[in-house]
């Protein structure tokens, strides 16, 4: 007996993304979308592709971090499968089918799914994001989201876990104007997690971690190699560990 599949998303402002990354669920047999009050055209979009009712929609303010936002989807899920995606990820054909048929009849409790990504238009096949595996596709009630602000994480006990065979595209960024929006985004909910934390940093850890993170990202993991996609990205990697702990320092002077 094939068993059914609730897809999760959250969004705030995603026009630009939400339609193709929901044009490429349209298998699913339902999809919880939890919108953080988008003022552009994101839920008119959403209601353009709802066409047989199967997207939930939901506001809520994301007020305690992805976490928690992604905790929230998870408790609206109809079904005992959840697929959790993000709005630049897009589910290929191969994909959508290799999860049909892990429906039908699955000797495991979570999927591992290998991402190829996209950033301002390169493919990047180095630079860090080589080997990308998340874990995705899981039942219901055997995960939960870590409770954290940013870089939240599926996690669980003991699962017996495998990798799916087809990928997930992920377009990461269009233009370096969202580049930019995420790294100021994800700094001031890092600087705050930290913070929570009780971590401090002075500005000499600042260089250090900055130049490191570059270094890191073009030089030990081969970002090179991704020629001027992967220095742009070893870039704002950079900016984003600089903003970072830039900003953890002025709260902790506070």
């Amino acid at each position: 007996m094939k068993n059914k599949l609730t897809v999760i998303i959250i969004a705030k402002n995603e026009e630009k993304n939400i339609g193709d990354c929901l044009d490429s669920l349209s298998w699913a047999d339902e999809i919880v979308l939890v919108d953080d009050y988008s003022d552009d055209n994101t839920e008119k979009i959403i209601k353009s592709k709802n066409h047989k009712n199967k997207i939930k929609v939901f506001k809520k303010k994301m007020d305690k971090g992805f976490g928690d936002q992604k905790n929230f989807a998870l408790k609206q899920a109809t079904y005992d499968w959840v697929l959790s995606i993000d709005c630049d990820e897009r589910v290929t054909r191969d994909l959508a089918a290799e999860i049909k048929i892990i429906l039908s009849d699955s000797c495991f409790d979570a999927y591992y799914i290998e991402r190829e990504s996209y950033y301002c238009g390169y493919r990047i096949k180095f630079s860090g994001w080589q080997n990308d595996f998340v874990l995705r596709l899981f039942k219901k009630e055997k995960a939960k989201f870590s409770d954290r602000l940013v870089h939240e994480k599926v996690i669980h006990d003991n699962l017996e876990t495998t990798v799916l065979k087809s990928k997930l595209i992920h377009k990461s960024f269009d233009t370096h104007e969202q580049v930019l929006r995420k790294i100021n985004l994800y700094s001031t909910l890092s600087s705050l997690e930290m913070y929570k934390n009780k971590k401090t940093v002075n500005f000499f850890m600042i260089f250090l971690k900055t130049f490191s993170s570059f270094f890191k990202t073009f030089v030990v993991k081969l970002g090179f190699l991704d020629g001027k996609a992967g220095f742009m990205l070893a870039i704002s990697n950079a900016e984003g560990v600089y903003y970072k702990y830039l900003k953890l320092f002025f709260l902790n002077r506070k």
